[in-house]
């Protein structure tokens, strides 16, 4: 019971920081999109996206093998060696990395940054910081030091407010300024991550002898995130590129709703990699079932209704949050991203299996053919249907990657589906759209409207929500007796020691 305890504390903490992660984004978007043209806010978009293509790519999954390998290691020598093993070669690829991207900052400019050679020549500087910012975000990932994590998850994504509503509205750089923010927040977490991993575990000589061992299981996981980023992200390339950046300006701010979701999907993705290799390692696979069952359960209990709910009200939302005018190009693409968002949180509860299995290549072999498959759709939609398009594209690309790790995972381990939970659930969300749908504010007609009125309406929809869920059985009392207790102080735990095995 102690366990699941310590598991739902830190599900808990890596919830409410991806809440205040997500919460940022929507203080950043109308800080932007009001203050910069669409166009500018497009390129804005060409920006981040180019950064999480590189973060996917010049790492070389490293950090996501320092999670896999020194999770369950004790011993400070190996971890000191290895760590900075593993930080050499980080640095030295991403120097290289950012030596090749300034030979060729013109034509970036040109053709992803709208001729903005100063957003380019800031790049090469920004790819170091980012890839080194990954391996130590990673640290405390793979330690459980999730507070820490939270943390500085949190500050250098505000620091980057801060420091854009700065450069926008005191000094009036306007995007210029924005990215050069970025850069900061980077440089700034970096340095204070390094200091507090150099003080707890000191200093050490690399030592590369297992880096074959890390190559072995990180390497195939580039392909795998390449083709995520492929499905989540270079549909505004193609949008950029056929369209234009204004319409990369119209798509993102709906998208990015959509896939608020994400949020929801983080906790388990962060935590679950470094809770059960240990178990599996040692043979407890009831456990291994047991944090896989719950976790996907609890998932799916806030995403259906959220993706319902964030659905019903793009519009009103985005012309709050943006402008008229983008509110009304782009508030469509919203129920698709959500709907794939909610395919790709239970694709990540599967592919646990997979990682736990050591198999990294299959789900490498599954993300490429589904990125494949989606950039496909992009330039064959795009040019007919517009955003649109792009957004089917991802929902489609989702259900391709989610069918075939579905399969694999099944294969190779038993594990039951309660698609009981899912129809209850979803036709509790249903019920609760009739109420949004009836009450839904149009902005659009009645400037007095705002945000509150939106916030008030939808935690009505959710009370309701959980009350209709309470009564169709799909939350049992036994199942909040056993939360109630999993948050409850320790000495608590000894009276319901066996509830869990109830559940």
């Amino acid at each position: 019971m102690r366990e699941y305890k310590l598991y739902t504390q830190r599900m808990l903490l890596i919830g409410v920081t991806n809440i205040l992660v997500a919460l940022s984004a929507f203080i950043l978007l109308p800080l932007l999109t009001k203050n910069l043209s669409a166009s500018n806010y497009g390129i804005w978009i060409q920006f981040t996206v180019t950064i999480g293509l590189l973060t996917s790519i010049v790492p070389l999954g490293l950090p996501w093998g320092m999670v896999r390998f020194l999770s369950a290691e004790n011993d400070k020598n190996k971890i000191k060696e290895e760590f900075y093993a593993l930080i050499t070669i980080i640095t030295f690829v991403s120097v290289i990395a950012a030596l090749i991207s300034s030979l060729f900052l013109k034509p970036l400019a040109g053709l992803l940054f709208g001729g903005n050679l100063y957003i380019a020549d800031l790049l090469p500087i920004i790819i170091i910081l980012a890839c080194l910012n990954t391996l130590f975000l990673n640290y405390f990932r793979t330690f459980k030091q999730m507070k820490l994590y939270s943390i500085f998850l949190i500050t250098q994504t505000y620091l980057v407010i801060i420091l854009a509503a700065y450069f926008i509205l005191i000094t009036k750089q306007g995007l210029s300024g924005v990215v050069f923010g970025y850069l900061i927040s980077f440089a700034v977490s970096n340095i204070i991550m390094f200091l507090l991993i150099v003080l707890e575990i000191g200093v050490s000589y690399p030592n590369f002898q297992r880096i074959r061992e890390y190559f072995s299981f990180s390497l195939p996981t580039v392909p795998g995130n390449l083709s995520y980023w492929v499905i989540n992200s270079s549909d505004r390339y193609v949008i950029g590129i056929l369209l234009g950046t204004i319409f990369v300006g119209y798509y993102s701010p709906g998208y990015q709703l959509g896939n608020i979701i994400l949020m929801l999907t983080a906790p388990f993705a962060l935590i679950l990699p470094t809770v059960l290799p240990k178990y599996y390692d040692n043979g407890e696979m009831d456990k291994v079932v047991t944090f896989l069952k719950y976790t996907l359960k609890y998932f799916l209990l806030l995403a259906i209704p959220t993706a319902f709910a964030i659905s019903i009200l793009s519009q009103p939302l985005l012309i709050i949050l943006t402008t008229p005018k983008i509110a009304s190009s782009g508030y469509l693409v919203t129920p698709f991203v959500a709907l794939g968002t909610i395919l790709y949180g239970i694709n990540n509860n599967f592919n646990q299996i997979i990682v736990l299995t050591k198999k990294t290549k299959i789900n490498a072999s599954i993300w490429v053919f589904a990125s494949f498959f989606n950039l496909g759709l992009n330039i064959l939609l795009v040019p007919y249907i517009g955003i649109i398009g792009a957004a089917i594209s991802t929902l489609i690309a989702y259900a391709v990657a989610l069918m075939m790790t579905f399969i694999y995972a099944l294969k190779n381990f038993e594990y039951r589906i309660d698609y009981k939970f899912i129809i209850k659930s979803t036709l509790a969300s249903i019920l609760m759209s009739i109420i949004l749908v009836t009450f839904k504010p149009n902005v659009l007609f009645n400037k007095t409207v705002g945000l509150i009125d939106i916030v008030i309406l939808s935690i009505i929809s959710a009370i309701l929500y959980l009350i209709i869920m309470y009564l169709l059985k799909g939350i049992t009392r036994r199942e909040i007796k056993f939360f109630k207790n999993l948050i409850l102080p320790s000495k608590e735990i000894s009276k319901n020691k066996t509830l869990y095995k109830k559940i």
